[in-house]
């Protein structure tokens, strides 16, 4: 939307600015006025105040008067009204990526913190990864958009067993509830990534929830519900990546618990040690 909001803006200082130039050319040419007052008396008309000091004495300069009203008038209008329209636009904005950011630690405090711990125990390429994200108390913006580029082309292999997924059943069945009122909540629907870990998650839980015994699954079924976990798992180390850049930038305080409960830090203590 902002981005249509800029463009549309462009346009009308494009025009404004080129009616403004030939009228201030006109005046100078048709009517013999000097630079200022042409330029003095092109912004009054445009502003429609038309203080009557100076005014058109040819009809060339009359018809350039009308040309600056009709066009530049309207342009300037739309100018104005484009700006007021951005401004407010961009609270909106604002206000929504901040909604969604209280939504995000939400799930992250009540599920995708577990979520991520024992996924990644079960990482085999959790080795190659570690140091990047136990690092995040240091993370510089670059730092951070290299990792966000990074996790986009990493795949991770997970090995998880039967208890893993029995304990992720109980987990997901406590957290069902929350993931069904966050897909309700219009704030996620603007989020592309953080709908589709929801998604994502909800489908494990209801494959989890299909299965009353766990403990003697066929090894393809168990292949099926690796892939499903691993899904979650990749869209949420992305998403996890964007909260705490969220958190470190704006709430410090926030930033240092996650620091303190690194999910991917095996020996994590929420404890502050000097």
């Amino acid at each position: 939307m902002m981005k249509r909001y800029r463009f549309r803006l462009k346009i009308y200082i494009g025009v404004f600015l080129m009616v403004m130039a030939v009228g201030i050319v006109g005046f100078m040419t048709v009517e013999g006025k000097t630079f200022f007052d042409s330029l003095y008396f092109t912004i009054v008309t445009v502003a429609t105040v038309g203080y009557g000091d100076i005014h058109p004495t040819t009809t060339a300069g009359e018809a350039i008067a009308i040309m600056v009203i009709l066009f530049g008038t309207g342009t300037f209008l739309g100018v104005i009204a484009t700006a007021t329209e951005m401004m407010l636009a961009g609270r909106d904005e604002r206000t929504r990526h901040e909604k969604l950011n209280i939504v995000t630690g939400l799930f992250f405090s009540e599920i995708g913190m577990e979520l991520l711990r024992v996924a990644s125990m079960k990482d085999h390429t959790i080795d190659s990864i570690r140091e990047k994200l136990a690092a995040m108390s240091s993370w510089s913006p670059e730092d951070i958009a290299s990792l966000k580029l990074f996790f986009d082309g990493h795949a991770s292999r997970l090995a998880p067993d039967v208890a893993d997924f029995q304990y992720l059943k109980g987990l997901l069945k406590e957290g069902k509830y929350l993931m069904i009122q966050l897909l309700e909540n219009p704030a996620v629907v603007e989020h592309e990534l953080f709908t589709d870990i929801l998604r994502a998650a909800f489908h494990l839980t209801e494959e989890l929830s299909h299965r009353t015994d766990l403990t003697d699954l066929p090894p393809s079924d168990l292949e099926h519900l690796k892939g499903d976990l691993k899904r979650v798992y990749d869209l949420l180390i992305r998403q996890w990546i964007d909260y705490m850049r969220y958190l470190k930038q704006n709430y410090p305080y926030l930033f240092s618990l996650a620091v303190r409960t690194n999910p991917f830090v095996p020996q994590r203590s929420p404890w502050v040690i000097q």
